[in-house]
């Protein structure tokens, strides 16, 4: 239920859909309105989502756009660039001085963030010696992950044959987070599209270690919307 989030967890899921990319695009002419995207990433009801969009609209937070869609107000989203900045560095936290995995981190994250206050966010940031990036190959900031969407693109929108480098990993879905590091799909990991079949729900990618095969995966549609690569130069 609404309830069981927080403001800054809408805002901060109003501003993926804000800046989107791969699996936070919107799906085709006939995607659903944002109460039903914001719901299903939060995991509640479409009327619980509706709820908190209109105190979000009543606390200035959100507007409507010129189709009834909401946008991010510039001060909601001064806030949500400030929740996202503050989630990624805690998750940076818990992975390099507490040893959690970043699935692991990013599910703790979300519960802790709001018993770190900004004086305190400031201080991990330089313990953490200013990280660029959280474990999932986000920026911390987020005017550098809004310039780089531009350099990124899902995985499903490659072609057979191509090659590209892994960025960043979809992180709305814990289990699906878990399930990319469990098979090695993490920032960093070269890959090469095998074979493409949307209408199947199936993609096989070769994983490259210093440019030779290291093993194949069978991936979904969904997991491979929800890996942001950056094209190797050749094929960009």
């Amino acid at each position: 239920m609404a309830q069981g989030h927080s403001i800054d967890e809408y805002l901060e899921t109003i501003y993926f859909l804000a800046f989107p990319i791969g699996e936070y695009t919107p799906h085709g002419t006939g995607s659903p309105p944002l109460a039903s995207r914001v719901a299903e990433m939060l995991g509640v009801s479409r009327a619980s989502a509706g709820e908190m969009l209109k105190r979000l609209e009543a606390e200035g937070l959100i507007e409507r756009g010129a189709r009834k869609e909401a946008l991010l107000t510039d001060t909601g989203r001064e806030r949500a660039e400030h929740v996202v900045r503050k989630h990624r560095l805690i998750e940076r936290l818990l992975t390099d001085f507490m040893g959690y995995t970043g699935a692991e981190a990013h599910e703790r994250a979300d519960l802790l963030g709001d018993t770190f206050t900004d004086e305190m966010i400031e201080r991990i940031d330089e313990k953490l010696g200013h990280p660029d990036r959280c474990p999932h190959g986000w920026p911390v900031d987020p005017e550098v992950e809004q310039r780089e969407n531009l350099e990124l693109s899902p995985l499903a929108a490659l072609g057979p044959g191509a090659r590209a480098t892994i960025v960043r990993l979809a992180e709305h879905d814990g289990e699906l987070l878990h399930w990319f590091y469990d098979q090695g799909l993490v920032p960093g990991q070269q890959i090469e599209m095998r074979s493409s079949e949307p209408a199947a729900d199936q993609f096989t990618i070769g994983l490259i270690d210093n440019g030779a095969p290291d093993g194949e995966r069978a991936i979904s549609e969904k997991a491979a919307a929800g890996l942001f690569v950056k094209p190797a130069a050749s094929d960009s």
